[in-house]
């Protein structure tokens, strides 16, 4: 007969270990799928003007005469659709290294526009956007898991 014991720690009591250590999968599904989601209305502003935003003309514009962008369209349309696309492929997993990679370098370009005002997203600096990259990029690495439509399918890159 086997028996199956939890983790102890100090005082007999049960650790944290022990208790949550066998649903990493589900923290990773979380986080992949929040980090998707909230990726996308971001995506919806640039490209459809949802959310309070500002469409992909007005956005292209900005792109172009505030940022720099030799073709500000070009720009936002690829801003806008790594943020929705990509931000909706991370969230079911699917293709997500693929999608990972673009939301990391969209993002880590983005944040060279906001080295010059500090560190603190609140003043509109570079926290923001690195936080995003990092996370995309953890994604590119570990892929996406064993709740996702990869694994699903069996997709394997």
């Amino acid at each position: 007969m086997t028996t199956q014991t939890t983790a102890q720690g100090p005082f007999g009591l049960p650790t944290l270990e022990g208790i949550l250590g066998g649903y990493s999968d589900i923290g990773t599904t979380l986080t992949r799928v929040a980090a998707g989601l909230f990726l996308m209305p971001h995506g919806a502003q640039k490209l459809f003007g949802w959310f309070g935003g500002y469409g992909l003309e007005a956005t292209g514009q900005f792109f172009a005469g505030q940022l720099g962008f030799s073709n500000g369209y070009l720009a936002a349309l690829g801003a806008g659709s790594v943020e929705f696309f990509g931000g909706l492929l991370l969230a079911f997993g699917l293709s997500t290294r693929s999608s990972a990679i673009a939301i990391t370098v969209m993002l880590a370009v983005a944040s060279t526009f906001h080295f010059g005002t500090g560190f603190f997203w609140t003043d509109g600096g570079w926290e923001y956007p690195i936080l995003w990259a990092i996370v995309g990029f953890s994604f590119a690495l570990k892929g996406g898991g064993r709740y996702s439509l990869d694994q699903k399918f069996g997709i394997k890159y």
